[in-house]
Order: C-alpha cells, then structure tokens, then sequence
C-alpha cells in the first residue's frame, strides 16, 4: 500500500506539473482571455447600473408627478375652508392623506435606487480603472515577452555547437585555411619558377663565357701553390 500510494503521489505531482507548465506556456494567452471575460462582466455591469439609473428616473418622475398632485390638492382644499366647506375639505383631506403615502412608498423606492446607483457607479469606475492598468501591464509583458524571445532566438543562434552561427564559423575558418594553403601552393609555384629561370640564365651565361664555372680542386690548389 505504501509503494501505490507513493506512485498515486508522484502522478498526481507529474499531473500538476504538466499543468503548471501548460499553464506557463499559455500564459498570455490565458490572460487575454481573462481580461475579456472582465471586460464583458463590466459591460454588464454597465447595462445593469443604466437599467437601474433609468427606474430612478422612473420613480423620481413619479415622486414629483405626487408632490405637484399634493400641492394641487392642498390648494383645493383651502379653497373648501374658504367657503366653510368643511366636509369637502376632509374628502379632499383624505386625498392628500392617500397622495402622501403613495408619495412616501415612492421616496423610498427611490432611495433604495439612488443607493444602488450611487454603488454601482463606483464599482463600475474602480473596475474601469482596475482594467484599464491592467491592460497596460499586459502591454508591457507582451512587449517584455517578445523582446525576450527575440533575445533567447539570437543567443541560441550564437551558442551552442549545433547551432547554425557555430557551423558557419566553422565553414568560414575551412575557407580560410583552403584560401591559405592555395595562397602557399601558388607562392612554393612561383619561387620553384623563378629559381628555373635563374638557373636557366646561369647555364646561359656560363655556356656564353660570361660567368666562369665553379672552380675545381685542381684550381684551388693551383691557387694556393701560387700565393706561396
């Protein structure tokens, strides 16, 4: 049981490498993504805080609609008093009681939207704001990253001793040595030629008198005989 479950373990380690390095390899990609699905979330947040903006006005227009109707009905009804109406003034009393309530349930409907706009606003400008500089950062990642594949792209085509820079160092100093070997060949060539020449001149001369041959043993002593 033990060995299993340190296989069991070391799959599971293996798994969530391979994970972590998909994960890492599909970094970027994954963030864009991320960064959409936060953008769409702030589209529908913004859809939700119009809806709700457009009740309040709703409600708001109601509420006024309540307190112009209110005031109409308190004019009414001091009118009522004027001309010792008293019960057409409780009847239009009534009214105004009815018109107050309905009044006070709007205002609170109201409120309630005013509270919720006033949040949603504010989450909505922290998400803009929170998304904007985020998308700056990953900006400056993308960049980071493709200056850095740039940079590993040249290196490795300068290291390593399979790489094409090692190869065609490698062809370049054969060229070289071919070039000089030839340049050696050609430069042996042309000294062989000119000592043929020069000897070619020298058995001229000699054959013509005018370069006397190499003296014999029989000059030499001759030589020495005579400085005695």
């Amino acid at each position: 049981m033990g060995i299993l479950n340190k296989l069991m373990t070391a799959i599971r380690g293996a798994a969530t490498e391979t994970g972590e390095a998909i994960v890492d390899s599909q970094a970027l990609r994954i963030l864009d993504q991320e960064i959409r699905d936060a953008s769409e979330e702030l589209n529908r947040s913004k859809t939700a805080l119009a809806n709700i903006m457009a009740k309040q006005k709703l409600v708001a227009d109601k509420c006024a609609q309540l307190t112009a109707k209110i005031n109409e009905y308190e004019q009414y009804a001091g009118q009522a008093l004027d001309k010792g109406d008293e019960t057409l003034a409780v009847s239009i009393a009534d009214k105004i009681a009815e018109l107050e309530a309905q009044l006070a349930s709007e205002e609170e409907v109201k409120a309630g939207y005013t509270k919720s706009v006033e949040s949603l606003r504010s989450a909505v400008k922290h998400a803009e704001s929170n998304l904007k500089r985020l998308r700056q950062q990953v900006d400056t990642v993308k960049a980071t990253d493709s200056v850095q594949k740039a940079q590993a792209a040249v290196a490795a085509r300068y290291s390593g001793a399979n790489s094409k820079m090692t190869t065609a160092a490698d062809s370049l100093e054969r060229i070289k040595q071919k070039q000089a070997e030839r340049a050696a060949q050609m430069e042996a060539a042309h000294e062989l030629s000119t000592e043929c020449v020069e000897n070619d001149l020298e058995s001229k001369m000699k054959a013509a008198g005018i370069k006397a041959n190499a003296s014999s043993a029989n000059d030499v002593l001759a030589r020495l005989k005579a400085k005695k």
